[in-house]
């Protein structure tokens, strides 16, 4: 039974990894990469008080605990 040859593995991987790092940034060099500005406001969330807001509306147990009716 022959022996099998693995001593061109690792230049093989390495040879791989470096073609798909290559076709990688190939691909990546056509993108146009979104930045964003920075922001001088500062964002003011809208203060609405609904009326489920300011009371508990839910009992939660524990899944342990037994129900009590």
């Amino acid at each position: 039974m022959p022996q099998l040859d693995t001593s061109t593995w690792l230049l093989t991987i390495t040879l791989m990894i470096l073609a798909l790092f290559c076709i990688y940034q190939s691909k990546m060099i056509n993108q146009t990469m979104i930045s964003i500005p920075p922001q001088d406001k500062k964002i003011i969330k809208p203060t609405t008080q609904l009326p489920w807001e300011s009371k508990w509306t839910k009992i939660y147990l524990p899944h342990s605990s037994p129900l009590l009716s």
